[in-house]
């Protein structure tokens, strides 16, 4: 057997008014052929589970394609044909294949389609045809739609938030594929897509409500008949149609489980959705916290949230901790220019920079504060151990550290950085032990990194286009009554599951246009 594997990943903020253009994945992955084995073969990352899982089968892997850029904007409509042309290229080079492994995200957004997962998919299985297997997996995030489940036959998403557990989806994933090729299980699956969505603020797996929806999930996946139970979180910041949380089962030739299975899920979901919502911890209340509490603390800036697509220059956090001069403090922010500024300075120099907020007038002024110049840094690093996302290489650009007076240190990087990794700090001859305060520009993501040395973790409510407080977005796509959107929507998981369409064509829209 010939199994070739697919991956696009991007998660899309369509608050973001700047797009993703082709040039953000051919500065994270945008791999073909056997260079994909190359670079994620042994990565933890669900393409890595999945030339493990086929290899532990005895199965030949035919790496095909593999992009990926950092979570950002709507991808703009020529790159995304360029991504599916490339794609597709490399589906037809290789001839017959005997099934598909297939790794799209779930919660990605061009300028033509909403769900241009699902189009991707569908685009697939018209080609392949009605008989060739199509498995995969789903970032956690997933916006899932009705086209993503008719045109696969198996989906199985993370389970962790951090996500942590990605090779081992993808070993599962290749797994149910070898299987069902052999005749030993017939893939049969069902969705639960009730009219809410699960604030980001309540999506960490190991932590209430979250814990007991898994342990659900958990006992669902040990009964007979039950291959897969899936939980889809959803992505609240792509404003299309399948926004909102979903369950998801496969099972062995029996749908009718499935979608009970699933509508279970979903009900348990629906009877606790209040403990679903933002609690909103303040920026001046978080600081205050902050520099009272023993430990460390890792205060999570939920508005300016990388993972989630934000510009990385929020300077909410910034701004209060120079304002109450609060000792060893670190934030890091996404600035090319004060970089080039700083070097220009020189290490050693003293310097007026004006320091992030320069994306958008949503995520504060600048910082406009003297400075030192404590060194200058290539901010290339690694990290050996599973993080969220997969990722194992990152790459910030010249990366520049200064410090205020009042013991504020800022790391201004070239490029977007997600906080998901600590070697950001010891690239920069940082030790984030330091520190008492740190600011990571994340909601959940970080924690795989951070708690380990923070025994204190605040998030908090700051504004920008991933804020927690959704109400703040103008939705234009999503379903209507939706909860917590519409607090008296009414529902039930045993009505029919209502089919979930791709939405019109409607061009994006930035935040609060």
């Amino acid at each position: 057997m010939r199994i070739g594997i697919l991956s696009l990943l991007q998660e899309s903020n369509t608050f973001i008014s700047c797009p993703t253009e082709l040039s953000h994945f051919e500065e994270d992955l945008l791999l073909e052929g056997e260079a994909v084995q190359q670079m994620l073969g042994e990565a933890h990352h669900e393409v890595g589970g999945f030339f493990t899982g086929l290899a532990e089968a005895g199965v030949e892997s035919v790496p095909l394609f593999a992009a990926r850029a950092v979570p950002f904007g709507t991808i703009r409509a020529s790159a995304f044909e360029q991504l599916l042309e490339r794609m597709f290229h490399q589906i037809e080079a290789a001839g017959l294949l005997d099934g598909y492994l297939v790794a799209p995200h779930g919660a990605t957004v061009s300028e033509d389609y909403p769900d241009a997962d699902g189009h991707w998919l569908q685009r697939l299985r018209q080609l392949v045809g009605p008989d060739i297997p199509i498995v995969g997996t789903l970032d956690l995030h997933a916006n899932l739609s009705g086209t993503m489940i008719e045109a696969t036959d198996a989906l199985v998403a993370y389970r962790t938030n951090p996500h942590v557990d990605q090779r081992q989806r993808g070993i599962e994933a290749a797994r149910l594929l070898v299987q069902a090729l052999r005749g030993e299980v017939q893939l049969a699956q069902a969705f639960s897509h009730p009219p809410m969505v699960m604030n980001i603020e309540r999506q960490c797996t190991s932590e209430s409500p979250c814990l007991e929806l898994y342990a659900l999930a958990e006992m669902i996946r040990a009964r007979s008949g039950v291959l897969s139970a899936s939980i889809l979180q959803g992505f609240p910041y792509a404003d299309v149609v399948e926004m909102g949380t979903s369950m998801l089962v496969v099972t062995d030739g029996n749908p009718e489980l499935a979608q009970t299975c699933a509508s279970e899920l979903a009900g348990h979901l629906w009877s606790h959705r209040e403990e679903f919502t933002s609690s909103g911890l303040g920026i001046e209340q978080a600081v205050v916290q902050a520099s009272k509490l023993a430990g460390r603390t890792c205060l999570l800036d939920m508005g300016d949230n990388v993972g989630g697509g934000s510009p990385a220059d929020g300077t909410a956090l910034a701004h209060q901790l120079h304002l109450m001069c609060v000792p060893r403090s670190f934030v890091c922010l996404h600035d090319p220019a004060s970089v080039e500024q700083a070097k220009f300075a020189g290490e050693g120099t003293r310097i007026n920079l004006c320091m992030g907020g320069k994306t958008d007038q949503f995520h504060g002024e600048p910082l406009a504060v003297d400075v030192e110049v404590i060194g200058l840094y290539k901010g290339r690093f690694e990290e050996s151990e599973a993080r969220h996302g997969g990722f194992t290489a990152f790459d910030q650009g010249l990366t520049a550290v200064v410090r205020t007076r009042h013991d504020l240190t800022i790391m201004l990087t070239s490029k977007r950085m997600v906080p998901w990794s600590l070697g950001q700090f010891s690239c920069c001859n940082l030790n984030p032990e330091d520190f008492d305060v740190l600011v990571a520009k994340g909601v959940n993501a970080p924690l795989a990194a951070y708690q380990p040395i923070c025994p204190n973790l605040l998030r908090v409510n700051t504004p920008g286009v991933t804020t927690a407080d959704l109400s703040l977005l103008d939705y234009r796509r999503r379903r209507q009554p939706m909860f917590p959107f519409e607090p008296e929507t009414e529902w039930s998981p045993h009505n029919p599951v209502e089919r979930i369409r791709e939405c019109p064509d409607v061009p994006p829209n930035p935040i609060l246009q």
